[in-house]
């Protein structure tokens, strides 16, 4: 007799672990912090560059891990 696994559930999540790029700034136009998102480092760099446009103006990137939840269907 062969030996059989346990079906697999289908409220059973796998985690995978990915990362995407925030880029924080202050918005000089309102006072406001704000925050974007970006999947990739050049795109999030670009944007933060572009929020440098007088002494007052900074921005920040940060890299976060974000975790993605696939369903799995026996």
């Amino acid at each position: 007799m062969a030996k059989e696994s346990a079906p697999i559930s289908i409220h059973h999540q796998e985690q995978t672990a990915d990362v995407e790029f925030h880029v924080t700034y202050l918005d000089t136009d309102s006072g406001h912090i704000r925050r974007e998102e970006f999947p990739d480092l050049a795109s999030a760099e670009r944007f933060a560059s572009a929020q440098l446009h007088d002494s007052d103006c900074w921005a920040v990137v940060d890299e976060v891990a974000v975790q993605h939840a696939t369903r799995m269907v026996a």
